[in-house]
């Protein structure tokens, strides 16, 4: 009895131990997947903050790239303004420099127009003394600054001397006196319009008027200057004035032109530095385009 009962016994626990068997074998797979699912998560989460801590680093190599840009747009705008600037201060250099030069070449003329007369009474009085008999007293030279001949219908009598009226001209174009300036030239033409500074007084009339803007009638009186006085000191500075007017009435070819022909005919004067100068701003090659004689426009 004992032995059927241990027998049964016996059985019992292999049955146990036979439907026990399945439910170890599958949680051990379960801790397995579970194991392998925690080195995965733990794999993920290195990744995570791997491509975080990049992100991080190029976020800020982009806004460091960001700040660099910035700081050039704004070093090359500022570049930009200071090289306007200075293209501004050299243009209103060149101008004053300009205007100097003709002052300059105004009292050169000035001297060599009293030079001239000095000369001229020398040689009058030495030929008035060997044309003389002895014994007999020389002619008397007229007084320096004496009034030249005056132009037809003009009144040298009343008229003051031709040297003070375009000195005192002068002096009120370089105040600023332009209107009275303008008279003053316009009284002198009219009365001394064969002597020297005849072509420059009618040059300061053409230039009072471009400076005042009026430019259609300051191109008409440039171009007294070159028909009128061709030969005289101021006929480049006309041409080159001319030139600018015209390119102020937005006449551009014909200023152009104009700019090219002064180059053409006075190639190493200053005037032919400053329209080169002017033609490269307006980006236009100097001769590139047919040259055409100054008196030829018509206006």
């Amino acid at each position: 009895m004992r032995l059927r009962n241990n027998v049964l016994w016996l059985g019992i626990a292999a049955i146990l131990l036979a439907a026990a068997a399945p439910g170890f074998a599958a949680n051990k797979e379960i801790v397995q997947l579970q194991t392998q699912v925690q080195s995965l998560q733990d794999q993920v989460a290195r990744l995570q903050q791997s491509v975080d801590m990049n992100m991080g680093v190029m976020k800020n190599l982009i806004e460091q790239s960001a700040d660099s840009v910035n700081k050039m747009n704004a070093t090359v705008n500022d570049l930009q303004n200071k090289m306007q600037g200075l293209t501004a201060d050299n243009n209103g250099k060149i101008d004053q420099l300009s205007s100097q030069v003709q002052s300059l070449h105004d009292s050169v003329d000035e001297l060599k127009s009293r030079l001239a007369k000095v000369s001229k009474q020398l040689d009058d009085m030495q030929q008035g003394g060997q044309n003389l008999p002895a014994g007999q007293p020389g002619m008397t030279a007229a007084p320096a600054g004496a009034p030249t001949a005056a132009a037809p219908g003009g009144d040298a009598g009343s008229a003051p001397p031709a040297d003070a009226l375009y000195n005192k001209a002068l002096r009120d174009y370089n105040s600023g006196k332009y209107d009275l300036s303008s008279q003053e030239f316009g009284d002198y033409i009219r009365n001394y319009s064969t002597t020297d500074l005849a072509g420059n007084a009618q040059f300061y009339i053409a230039d009072i008027e471009y400076r005042q803007g009026n430019f259609a009638a300051a191109v008409k009186d440039y171009d007294k200057v070159l028909e009128q006085y061709p030969g005289g000191s101021k006929a480049a500075a006309a041409q080159l004035k001319k030139g600018y007017a015209l390119l102020e009435l937005g006449q551009r070819d014909a200023g152009v032109r104009e700019l090219n022909s002064l180059i053409a005919r006075y190639p190493r004067s200053i005037e032919a530095s400053q329209a080169r100068d002017r033609l490269r701003r307006l980006g236009v090659t100097s001769g590139s385009t047919t040259h055409k004689p100054a008196t030829a426009t018509t206006h």
